[in-house]
């Protein structure tokens, strides 16, 4: 990981407690804001249009978990310049000089809506690069940040796997609180993601809504985001593999425009810690493993 030393060290933390209370565990790979000078310089538009596409904050509305007994995981990379939640090679031939490996999933809906692995766009839809890159840097920026990523998180499932015969992990997202079509509804509080039903057990979705209602926010199920590839990737019931996405309405807890935390940002801290310890009292032999649900 040469070519990042001092930029991007470390990429990703993983900070477990000393003992765990669950085996569930908190993950979020969108919030990162260290940008490498290269990239910015690369960059037609500007930092703020840049971190328009960050989950931010949502490290930080987690962090404290682990002092509760869950271990947490954050990236430290911005999303606009490795995407760690799509496939390792959702690459768009447009994007570079060189012939892509043949292995490259160059025809996904999310390649052809600009957001590969290596992003086209920002979140809003503006192109990122003034020119094309080379194929050698993005395979780099794979093998260098993305492949050590899910190496680490595979680790920790597993580790959690093995002493507990079962697993949870939450994907932690946030949105912006308007779409980009004007047609599209008044974004929920929270969207939870289990890719319809086929990501966790149905338990879970059901505990996350129960919880969060009670506590006030509005819920939604799988739309406008059912869950990305970590969801889908990780997610496997029926073998006591558990995944949910969550995605947070970001004017719940900042200010959009300004990117600051809000006022009311200790109190959604709080409130997550309150998800955790009733997910936490999930019995672990509720969780199956079952098959999951049809779509």
């Amino acid at each position: 990981m040469t070519q990042f030393d001092g930029e991007l060290s470390p990429p990703f933390e993983i900070v477990e407690p000393a003992s765990w209370r669950a085996p569930i565990i908190f993950n979020s790979p969108h919030s990162g804001s260290v940008y490498p000078p290269a990239f910015l310089n690369a960059s037609r538009i500007d930092l703020a249009a840049l971190r328009r596409s960050e989950d931010s904050f949502m490290d930080e509305l987690i962090g404290g978990l682990c002092e509760q007994g869950f271990p947490t995981v954050r990236v430290n990379f911005p999303r606009s310049y490795v995407d760690v939640n799509r496939e390792p090679y959702e690459l768009d031939p447009r994007m570079f000089t060189g012939r892509l490996p043949s292995f490259a999933n160059t025809r996904s809906m999310r390649v052809a809506g600009g957001l590969g692995t290596i992003p086209r766009v920002v979140g809003d839809g503006q192109e990122i690069y003034r020119e094309r890159l080379s194929v050698d840097d993005a395979l780099g920026r794979i093998e260098a940040l993305y492949k050590p990523y899910h190496r680490a998180l595979r680790r920790l499932i597993n580790k959690a796997h093995q002493a507990f015969g079962t697993v949870i992990l939450v994907d932690c997202h946030s949105m912006p609180s308007v779409g980009v079509s004007r047609d599209e509804p008044r974004r929920p509080d929270i969207v939870i993601g289990d890719r319809y039903g086929t990501s966790c057990a149905s338990l879970l979705p059901d505990v996350v809504e129960e919880i969060m209602s009670g506590l006030g926010y509005s819920i939604g199920r799988n739309k406008p985001y059912a869950g990305g590839f970590i969801t889908e990737h990780y997610g496997n019931p029926a073998s006591g593999l558990h995944t949910v996405q969550l995605e947070l309405n970001r004017a719940i807890y900042m200010d959009e425009r300004r990117r600051e935390r809000s006022p009311r940002f200790a109190q959604v801290a709080a409130d997550f810690a309150a998800l955790a310890d009733a997910l936490a009292q999930v019995p672990l032999g509720d969780l199956g493993p079952f098959q999951a649900a049809a779509e």
